[in-house]
């Protein structure tokens, strides 16, 4: 499967709409609002994930503004990640 492919593949995009949460973020498209990263992979990565994010006064990490997991057209930014994802959790464990 090529690069691009994924666009128009099924796996890539879900929308849970019957959550409870959903959307779990504030959004202007929620009919375009991706769940399928409920839980951010790139979270992890700290400072480099690459999300809109800020941290607390008591210094963790708050993505409450973030939609980049969210936004159907971010899943192959976030799948180019696992290498990443794959040494953080390398060295983290080590």
């Amino acid at each position: 499967m090529d690069n691009e492919q994924w666009r128009v593949a099924k796996y890539s995009f879900f929308a849970h709409v019957e959550c409870e949460y959903f959307p779990c973020h504030e959004t202007d498209d929620p009919d375009d609002f991706n769940c399928l990263f409920c839980y951010c992979p790139l979270y992890m990565l700290g400072s480099g994930c690459g999300g809109d994010f800020c941290y607390t006064e008591q210094g963790y990490k708050n993505c409450q503004n973030c939609t980049f997991p969210h936004r159907r057209d971010n899943y192959g930014n976030i799948k180019s990640r696992y290498a990443d994802i794959a040494s953080a959790m390398t060295h983290a464990f080590s």
